[in-house]
């Protein structure tokens, strides 16, 4: 079971005209913008990736506006955890299980599920906090993460895993985001 004091939450590249163009782009940024309250009411750390913002545009206002405060990571490589700057704030965070959100798949998301499970972390990624271009692309990218040993979650399973109780303030709040 993951657990508030030991989870980060991994927000990789939902950029520009890219994020547009997602399979069920408009069910992905809504279901982002739950989580991402979410973990902010249940203290949860959100690291965010940016890939070569200079080229592919910065974050989705519908997500950038819930993100103030903290300031993207930038990455060049398919996988966060190529970038130096990532893994130096990662390790930093002293977490041993990471919830992956974002874009694509099959390319970015899979990649670096691959590179932490490898490094011995416990990786779900949220199935529906993920997209691709096409359907087939995120269906395939979701089987190769699952084959990898990762575990798929959605966002209301992050939501109960984490709280494990139906009581007190972050359950009440956390039930008004998802009614």
């Amino acid at each position: 079971m993951f657990a508030t004091d030991n989870t980060v939450m991994l927000l990789v590249d939902v950029q520009g005209q890219l994020a547009r163009l997602m399979y069920e782009k408009e069910k992905l940024f809504q279901s982002l913008e739950i989580l991402i309250q979410g973990m902010q009411i249940l203290q949860v750390p959100i690291l965010w990736m940016e890939q070569i913002p200079g080229k592919l545009g910065p974050t989705v206002e519908e997500i950038r506006q819930l993100m103030a405060g903290s300031a993207p990571i930038e990455k060049d490589s398919f996988s966060c955890c190529r970038e130096p700057v990532f893994m130096e704030k990662f390790d930093a965070l002293s977490r041993n299980q990471i919830l992956i959100t974002g874009i694509e798949t099959h390319i970015c998301v899979f990649q670096t599920a691959y590179e932490l499970l490898n490094k011995g972390y416990e990786v779900q990624v949220v199935s529906d906090c993920v997209s691709s271009r096409t359907r087939e692309n995120k269906a395939v990218g979701l089987q190769r993460i699952v084959q990898s040993g990762a575990q798929i979650t959605s966002v209301e399973m992050v939501f109960f895993e984490l709280m494990q109780r139906a009581k007190g303030d972050a359950f009440r709040q956390i039930v008004k985001l998802i009614k």
